[in-house]
């Protein structure tokens, strides 16, 4: 019975340690037991109405539109491959997945999942190259969540689910929209999104995941609780588009992304829409470089922008070698945008004299990293040459073709930060997330807090894990 007790003992002081190791950077939800496999996919061919669990390891394909019903749910497990067999040249030969329940993609750090296109190999392989006219093709139509319009105008419970999307590559979407699209969203004939949400109920989680290749924007957000935490965006936006654009009744945090390469802004916050809730989205410790030179309208692209009334917090990015600065638009909730401890790297005049952008209204605060000389206040990442591309020759507009892939891609590039960098124990952290995402289990969010240091990368190795 001793021997027990002493068992029983150990046992509750290592649970003790072990809670008291979780890093302090993190706000931990303790999950539930993995989700069950329900009505699990075995066929290889997807098509119509579907629920159920794709199943890991599987790979599986649609070459026509595909939909989750108001109240089902469609999850797949880690190592799965959903593949759209598309050309990007009609709506009728760009399928998408419809989204009026619950989708889930819960792949791992060791066993990721992707929803691309049968030749994504190939598309990277001539990004590298830099070669874009394909990667821009738009072969598939991306995900749309919202509740169907007999849920919304019935007011019938559940109204549209969740989008929970973990460790997974989401890639090369935007072919043209059709009569079979909601006008609200897309008019016809335009790009379609890799992902568009809007459902201001619900939650949009999107954590430690790829995004890459879009024609416009790659994210679209019209109402919803996010949380978009630690993911790497690589050339979204062939002419124009941002990475993350949201409008009114988007509540949440977006933190810890490396952004590269977006053709318009990395990150928009807009109230337009009307929708009752305020558009009020913190955007903290993101690192984004090169973004906005493939934006053609005066005026336009950059880094992060808010307007018409949207608000949040804006604190501890890294800004490098973008077209434009913090841009805070006069029509912004001004009195309730607070901004600081942001770095600001240019390698031409013309980007110093941008960094906060001209048509806004945005200024230096007391503890933002920034220059009137060019080249000053290198972030010192580990292995990036933020020089070797020549801004003063080329201040922008740049079609794709201009820009060479270390300008748009990770690729070999390391973001991390060097111990010396002058972004290295400045970060604001006297501040909390909104942290508005409400699911649980293995669904819930992992919110990593406010870092010391500036950027998605953390000198101790916490941040973005890519």
């Amino acid at each position: 019975m001793k021997l027990i007790k002493n068992l029983f003992l150990l046992l509750a002081l290592g649970s003790v340690v072990l809670l008291s190791a979780c890093h302090k950077t993190e706000l931990l939800t303790l999950s539930q037991p993995v989700l069950q496999i329900s009505a699990p996919i075995t066929s290889d061919t997807l098509k119509g109405t579907i629920k159920g669990t794709l199943l890991s390891g599987k790979t599986y394909y649609f070459k026509s539109d595909i939909t989750v019903n108001d109240g089902d749910t469609l999850q797949m497990q880690a190592g799965v491959k959903l593949i759209a067999i598309g050309d990007g040249k009609t709506y009728q030969t760009s399928p998408e997945i419809i989204v009026h329940g619950t989708f889930i993609s819960l792949g791992t750090k060791d066993n990721p999942n992707y929803i691309t296109v049968g030749n994504y190999t190939d598309l990277h392989s001539q990004a590298a190259a830099g070669n874009y006219a394909n990667v821009f093709q738009g072969y598939w139509g991306g995900i749309v969540c919202s509740p169907s319009t007999t849920a919304t105008a019935t007011n019938a419970a559940p109204a549209g689910g969740d989008l929970i999307i973990k460790w997974t590559h989401l890639e090369m979407a935007g072919g043209p929209s059709g009569p079979n699209n909601d006008p609200a969203i897309y008019a016809q004939g335009d790009p379609r999104y890799i992902i568009y949400f809007g459902n201001i109920k619900k939650n949009f989680v999107l954590e430690d995941s790829w995004v890459f290749g879009s024609k416009d924007d790659a994210i679209r957000v019209v109402g919803g609780k996010i949380n978009i935490m630690r993911n790497t965006f690589e050339i979204c936006g062939q002419s124009g588009g941002e990475f993350f654009n949201m409008k009114s009744g988007t509540v949440g945090d977006i933190a810890y992304n490396m952004m590269i390469g977006a053709a318009t802004n990395a990150i928009k916050a807009s109230d337009s829409g009307s929708s009752g809730t305020q558009c009020n989205v913190n955007m903290y410790n993101n690192t984004i470089v090169n973004c906005g030179f493939r934006q053609t309208k005066s005026g336009r692209g950059g880094s992060i922008n808010y307007e018409k009334a949207a608000r949040g917090l804006v604190y501890n990015n890294l800004i490098v070698n973008c077209r434009f600065g913090l841009r805070l638009v006069n029509d912004a909730d001004i009195t309730n945008i607070k901004y600081n401890s942001q770095l600001y790297y240019g390698n031409s005049q013309t980007i110093v004299n941008q960094f906060n952008s001209a048509d806004g209204v945005a200024t230096f605060q007391s503890n933002d990293v920034h220059s009137t000389t060019p080249q000053q206040n290198n972030p010192l990442f580990i292995s990036y040459d933020l020089n070797q591309f020549n801004y003063t020759a080329s201040p922008g507009p740049l079609t794709a073709a201009q820009q060479p892939a270390y300008l748009v891609q990770v690729g070999s590039g390391n973001f991390r930060l060097q111990a010396t960098s002058p972004a290295a124990s400045k970060g604001k952290t006297d501040f909390q997330p909104l942290n508005l995402v409400t699911s649980t289990g293995t669904t819930a969010s992992t919110v990593t807090l406010p870092g010391k240091d500036l950027g998605a990368y953390q000198i101790d190795g916490t941040g973005n894990q890519h």
